[in-house]
């Protein structure tokens, strides 16, 4: 039996999570945009960053379940999880290395073949070379993370561990305060150091302040092959989000621009992209699962709904920060962009710790999926306000509401997560749950980048309050489908 764990012992077993989340909320919403606006022309730059994430997030989406499961059956004297964690750490600080080493291809003779070849510079190439490298190794590290919490806390303290994984997520977002002047001045090196020292850092706190038992004999080999389960799910995945993007594209070019109303475009081709969007989780995540839980789906009808309703929630939040910078950019054109960004992220995050901490302890005492639904409802509002927002004070306030939900979210999410895996498989079923994570932002990105652009290509500026609304929209179906989660179903 699973003995009760001291808040410093919860502390450690989430301290790599901080690592994690502190090169999270650097590399995505600040470091990636800021070298792809380098590389490549500015009107095409929501479409490349998309690019660049979708990229490695379809690495993300096969690798985390595949080492979930090794994590599974490891034998180490570490433990099950810890040699994951440790390894996942060191191949982070060398793969985030390549993805600076993309600025020495600025004026590189190679530009010329990959300009002819791709139609993109080879400082892109590397960039994207290192980010598929590093979505790698950092959900090596995932996998071995995210299986601590069914591994060692017990039940009743699952709720209170779940808030402070939450919390170490989002910790980053006030320290990124110190880091975004260094982007600001383009100081990317500085800023590359600085993540590698927080990589080494928490992983060693995790590593050494975490009590696994051993296994003392390897478990059998899961039945049907599931590396194959796993790249099938996510080439489905990938392929279902791409199909839809393509239909959003030819919506986009039936409409006329030279005949057809303005509202009518943002309209039609806009409400196109939210079908795109909760298609793509709702047909990539159904017959995903199917190919990765294999025969077992069946009787995991809710661990599926809560994926789905999990990647709806993820894709909004992840993309509204991902597309943020730009955002702040193009439509509010202040002279710091990454530092204005950061403060939103510093605002999200106050309203996010408060929730954090009270949901946590909330969700073990009145429900899951009540506060759930409260959170969609937040998440939703704070979208609302970010669509409309034309000055800092206003997307400040936009940033509060989507704060107060995000924070509600990850506490009691995580935690109903958890109460609908079986134990003894919690690495591969929480490396599934990825799907949510990587697929998050492979359909926010790939949908939302490139509309971004086109509606931008008509209006400046008009693409973000048109991508802000879709993912309002996504807040707000991930609420509606929470009866569809029963956890006596586990």
């Amino acid at each position: 039996m699973r003995s009760e764990k001291r808040w410093f012992e919860l502390l450690g077993l989430n301290g790599y999570q901080l690592g994690l989340s502190m090169a999270s909320n650097v590399i995505n919403p600040l470091l990636l945009p800021a070298l792809v606006l380098l590389f490549m022309p500015p009107e095409m730059k929501n479409t490349y960053t998309a690019l660049v994430y979708v990229t490695g997030l379809a690495v993300a989406m096969f690798v985390q379940p595949v080492m979930g499961m090794l994590s599974d059956r490891c034998t180490s004297k570490l433990g099950r999880r810890r040699p994951f964690i440790l390894w996942g750490a060191f191949l982070n600080s060398l793969f985030l290395i390549i993805v600076g080493a993309s600025l020495f291809f600025q004026q590189s003779p190679l530009n010329e073949f990959f300009h002819s070849s791709l139609g993109v510079s080879a400082s892109l190439v590397v960039l994207i070379a290192g980010v598929v490298l590093l979505q790698f190794s950092s959900n090596i590290s995932q996998a071995g993370q995210q299986g601590l919490i069914p591994d060692v806390v017990p039940e009743n303290q699952r709720g209170r561990a779940s808030g402070i994984k939450s919390v170490m997520e989002m910790i980053p977002a006030a320290l990124v305060l110190l880091i975004s002047p260094l982007l600001d001045r383009q100081q990317f090196w500085a800023v590359i150091f600085i993540l590698i020292v927080f990589y080494l850092l928490t992983m060693a706190w995790t590593i050494l302040s975490t009590k696994e038992q051993p296994l003392t004999e390897k478990p059998a080999k899961p039945q049907g092959r599931p590396v194959l389960r796993m790249f099938l799910l996510t080439v489905i995945f990938v392929g279902v989000t791409q199909l839809a993007l393509w239909m959003v594209k030819s919506c986009a070019r039936w409409l006329p621009e030279e005949t057809t109303a303005l509202w009518l475009r943002v309209g039609l081709v806009g409400l196109a992209g939210l079908i795109a969007m909760a298609g793509s989780i709702f047909i990539g995540v159904y017959f995903g699962a199917q190919v990765g839980i294999g025969a077992e789906a069946r009787n995991q009808k809710s661990f599926i709904w809560w994926v789905v309703t999990r990647l709806m929630f993820l894709a909004a939040i992840g993309s509204t920060r991902n597309f943020a910078m730009f955002f702040v950019n193009d439509v509010l054109q202040v002279p710091n962009p990454a530092t204005v960004t950061t403060y939103l992220t510093a605002v999200i995050f106050v309203f996010l710790l408060i929730t954090s901490l009270l949901g946590g302890y909330l969700s073990d005492k009145i429900g899951r999926k009540k506060l759930l639904f409260a959170a969609g409802l937040l998440a939703f509002i704070g979208t609302a306000l970010l669509t409309f927002s034309t000055t800092i004070p206003m997307i400040m306030v936009a940033g509060a509401f989507l704060g107060l939900g995000t924070g509600t979210f990850m506490s009691a999410n995580w935690a109903l997560g958890t109460d609908l895996v079986p134990a003894k498989d919690a690495g591969r079923y929480l490396g599934i749950s990825n799907l949510a994570g990587a697929g998050a932002g492979i359909v926010g990105s790939s949908i939302g980048g490139p509309l971004a652009d086109y509606f931008n290509s008509i209006q400046p500026g008009l693409g973000y309050p048109v991508i802000f609304a879709l993912y309002g929209g996504l807040f707000f179906l991930s609420a509606l489908l929470l009866p569809k989660i029963n956890p006596d179903d586990h």
